[in-house]
């Protein structure tokens, strides 16, 4: 594909060549969002980070797609790709990075991450609107996804999902160049998040989300 512009960050401790994540455990700092909903944040996990994104860019099979919307069809804006159960994943370091949120959560989960979906944001007018990862069965349990942001700082804005639970304080997380964080317990049903769009001049983001098996 056409090569995205990205500035690495001087904040990047992966300079020596290695590219893996880090430690979990102590290191993750969890925020109760009400209704038993939380986000576990872990900032600068994968050391490396923009050597991995560029990696991912260059190497992964990206694709675009059209959804329907409304009485029309319309262009999701970003590209895609999706890892199923059985299905190798495309970089080693995100192998590490699986095997290393199956050990800190599966006690927690009750399950390993499953599936990988890679969503690459090409500038500041690539976005995704508000949303829960309700499809399967975070539409009626409790669940995790675990998302690995490389690239660009973006925004993450999460709010209490209109008409359910108890409303609460909006929040939004400035995450890039390898962050890891997790929405668990009734995250996905009972709120919602999004990537806005922005007119800022920002270059490429690609998030990886981990999943448990049935649930998108």
């Amino acid at each position: 594909m056409t090569a995205l512009g990205f500035q690495a960050s001087l904040l990047d401790d992966g300079a020596a060549g290695e590219i893996a994540p880090g430690e979990l455990g102590g290191t993750v700092r969890r925020t109760e969002l009400g209704d038993g909903a939380w986000v576990d944040l872990r900032p600068r996990w994968i050391a490396g980070a923009d050597a991995l994104f560029e990696a991912l860019r260059d190497d992964v099979a990206w694709h675009a797609e059209r959804r329907p919307m409304y009485d029309r069809v319309v262009a999701v804006p970003r590209l895609l790709c999706f890892v199923g159960e059985d299905e190798p994943l495309p970089h080693p370091a995100l192998v590490a990075a699986k095997a290393s949120l199956d050990a800190h959560y599966r006690a927690e989960l009750g399950e390993r991450f499953a599936t990988a979906g890679l969503c690459l944001y090409r500038d500041g007018r690539d976005s995704v609107a508000w949303h829960g990862d309700r499809i399967g069965r975070g539409s009626t349990h409790d669940t995790m996804v675990a998302i690995v942001v490389l690239g660009e700082t973006r925004t993450l804005a999460l709010r209490p999902r209109p008409g359910v639970g108890t409303p609460g304080p909006s929040r939004r997380l400035e995450l890039g160049h390898g962050d890891l964080v997790v929405m668990g317990g009734s995250c996905q049903r009972t709120w919602e998040h999004a990537v806005p769009k922005t007119s800022r001049a920002v270059g490429p983001r690609i998030s990886v989300q981990f999943r448990p098996r049935g649930v998108r």
